[in-house]
């Protein structure tokens, strides 16, 4: 799949992960978080708001191969940014995503494109602005899991993320 090893079924949630982020003081901690949270929107921002930090808590979810989620929850500010409108047509997950943004469901003649949906500039005061990560939202070439590896390392938690994701099995 990756160099991440995530699992190899989609269908059983193999290569599903959800994890949080937060800074406290000068360092960054990741976590795993329950694989439920997966397929758990609501259940994703009840965690992220249980975490304590002084720039957001960041959540970060890779769907299988097809998409991901980033959440960032910084007091009563909610940012959320879906890699793949056309998701929502398959997982309830990138439906929840779309009925918080208040975006429907893409008709049929709008699933040719891959188009992300979302704050694009969620992680831009962490220093990854919208146009890097509309890039890396748009680059087939990447699997979910692989762009958010990507972007941990540009924020500067990549070893965190990593250690999380080593726990995962």
């Amino acid at each position: 799949m990756t160099e991440l090893e995530l699992g190899d079924d989609e269908d059983d949630g193999g290569g599903d992960f959800a994890a949080v982020a937060y800074r406290e003081e000068n360092y960054w901690d990741v976590y795993q978080l329950p694989m439920a949270l997966t397929q758990d929107f609501k259940g994703v921002l009840h965690a992220l708001r249980q975490q304590p930090s002084i720039s957001g808590s960041i959540g970060l979810l890779a769907i299988g191969d097809d998409f991901f989620v980033l959440v960032r929850v910084y007091g009563d500010d909610v940012s959320v940014f879906l890699s793949d409108v056309t998701a929502s047509v398959d997982w309830q997950l990138a439906r929840d995503v779309l009925e918080h943004l208040d975006i429907d469901v893409p008709d049929d003649e709008d699933l040719d494109q891959v188009l992300p949906a979302g704050d694009m500039s969620v992680l831009a005061d962490l220093g990854l602005d919208e146009m890097e990560l509309g890039a890396l939202a748009g680059d087939l070439d990447l699997y979910p899991d692989e762009v958010l590896a990507s972007i941990a390392e540009r924020i500067g938690f990549q070893q965190a993320f990593q250690r999380a994701v080593d726990t995962m099995g």
